[in-house]
């Protein structure tokens, strides 16, 4: 897998290590990426995605009177 190099602000990175529970900066910040996109995943498949939103929006049939 590739990496990268991301500079962070230290208070930004001190706040990542404590929100995830770490000790180093570096695993803190990959658990938040992950758990972002783990999120927006099951978000998703919640929601579904724009096609869902159109079928969704369909137009009632209009009832017959008579």
């Amino acid at each position: 897998m590739a990496q990268i190099t991301v500079t962070l602000d230290a208070d930004l990175a001190i706040e990542v290590m404590l929100l995830s529970g770490t000790k180093n900066p570096q695993d803190a910040v990959e658990l938040i990426v992950r758990d972002f996109l783990a999120r927006g995943r099951r978000t998703e498949a919640r929601t579904g995605d724009a096609a869902d939103a159109q079928r969704a929006d369909s137009p009632k049939p209009i009832a017959q009177e008579g």
